[in-house]
């Protein structure tokens, strides 16, 4: 069987190696973003891709873009709720309620309505599969990243909240947790705490590796095989999980 897949922010970063990953392994791949340069380099790189743009902090452009996908691709076999910010690196008496709001509005009510969206159409799939993208953030608590750590806490809760109202239909929900992954995304991170606690950018990613059992970032890659193998007929009886993919993290 042919994958049909859609995957959210899939035009930069881990989303971009999901787009290439699948659509190696022969998926019909249809990614939405709302980077429209980004879009058009993972089409002429990816030829077999197709696209949209989708702010996914609009539910009016979720509910335009979802229904787009599935009939780009004839039906719907694999979802990948991979869309996500991260807010500003502030305590909570400090971050303002609008950034608050805009954090949960993409990273958690957008995963919630693009679900909500695709179930009717993953139910009539033979072998369907939510992969819901969380964090470390979501397995720890993250100082000065409230709004983001609350909202993969939220993605943990959704997704095995799913796994069991979709199992009689035999549709997988997993979330993988990445720790910190290669890429101007942990750069920006690593950057806001330094500038929060005063330290140097090479201390605080001294700190964080130090944190891990093997003292490396993750290469995006490997997490974009794993959401391939989590949507594969070698898990079909792995649902309701959370996989880490952190080199070991221990803590925050």
């Amino acid at each position: 069987m042919t994958q049909r897949v859609l995957i959210t922010a899939g035009a930069a970063g881990i989303g971009r190696e999901f787009a290439r990953a699948f659509a190696v392994a022969g998926a019909n791949v249809f990614v939405c973003d709302n980077d429209e340069t980004a879009l058009a380099a993972v089409a002429t790189e990816i030829p077999r891709v197709k696209i949209t743009r989708c702010d996914m902090g609009v539910r009016a452009e979720i509910e335009r873009m979802v229904p787009q996908a599935v009939a780009a691709l004839g039906g719907l076999d694999v979802l990948i709720n991979n869309a996500g910010i991260a807010g500003l690196t502030l305590p909570v008496e400090q971050m303002p309620p609008d950034v608050w709001d805009k954090v949960i509005a993409v990273n958690l009510t957008a995963m919630f309505d693009v679900a909500r969206l695709a179930i009717p159409h993953l139910k009539q799939s033979p072998a369907g599969v939510i992969i819901n993208m969380s964090s470390i953030a979501g397995r720890f608590g993250f100082r000065n990243r409230s709004s983001y750590a609350a909202t993969k806490w939220g993605v943990i809760g959704l997704t095995k909240t799913l796994a069991m109202e979709l199992g009689e239909w035999r549709i997988r929900v997993n979330a993988i947790a990445p720790g910190a992954v290669e890429g101007d995304r942990i750069v920006r991170v690593f950057q806001g705490r330094a500038q929060m606690s005063g330290r140097s950018l090479e201390d605080v990613k001294a700190e964080a590796m130090a944190n891990q059992s093997i003292q490396a970032m993750v290469d995006p890659k490997d997490v974009a095989a794993l959401a391939v193998f989590l949507a594969s007929d070698a898990a079909k009886a792995i649902s309701g999980q959370v996989i880490p993919i952190d080199n070991d993290r221990q803590r925050a």
